[in-house]
């Protein structure tokens, strides 16, 4: 058995320590408060309309979620991943964004672009007011839904990209020259690798 060095073994320390310290014990904590009453109140705890509407928002903004980032990051991923166009660097800078912009931020600029001091919410207002809506984003399931969005999207899309690259372009061209269409050729064998 290979012996670690000390740089090693203190590496291995230090990340054993903030996984401690930033996840179990918290969960620990959280876990032992919500259960300190016993069971019973627990269980009637999670039961009560507020937290039944809570999680219906929650199951329901990750199923909207799930779609839309799912079919917009395989199709970004797809042009990404073959095509060769102009502004390809641009979008994989913006595709990108979440993970440089802070949540704090992201929020701010969605307040600021759908809030009621924001760039777009004349035109909202003006569609409401014109056929008699209620259209509300911010603080509203909408704006969930977009935080969500905008926080989710990289991850599919870069676990899409891999995937596409790892491939290659050899079949997809001998599926075109055999007379195949590009929808074909996506559907049989472009796809199924990224399912």
């Amino acid at each position: 058995m290979k012996r670690r060095s000390l740089g090693e073994l203190t590496a291995i320390i230090i990340a054993v320590l903030f996984v401690l310290l930033m996840l179990v014990v918290p969960l620990i904590s959280v876990l032992t408060n919500a259960l300190s009453k016993g069971l019973d109140f627990f269980v009637k705890a999670i039961s009560t309309s507020h937290v039944i509407s809570a999680l219906g928002l929650t199951i329901g903004t990750m199923i909207v979620t799930v779609l839309i980032t799912g079919v917009f990051g395989v199709v970004a991923a797809y042009c990404i991943g073959k095509f060769q166009f102009k502004g390809k660097s641009i979008l994989t800078t913006l595709i990108d964004i979440p993970f440089t912009v802070s949540l704090v931020i992201a929020g701010l600029a969605l307040i600021m672009t759908f809030g009621r001091m924001g760039w777009l919410h004349p035109y909202i207002e003006a569609i409401n007011n014109y056929f008699n809506l209620d259209i509300r984003i911010v603080f509203a399931v909408p704006g969930v839904i977009l935080a969500t969005v905008f926080v989710t999207f990289p991850f599919i899309y870069r676990e899409i990209i891999p995937v596409l690259f790892s491939q290659g372009k050899d079949e997809e061209e001998a599926a075109a020259m055999m007379g195949s269409s590009g929808w074909t050729i996506f559907r049989r064998i472009t796809f199924p690798a990224i399912k």
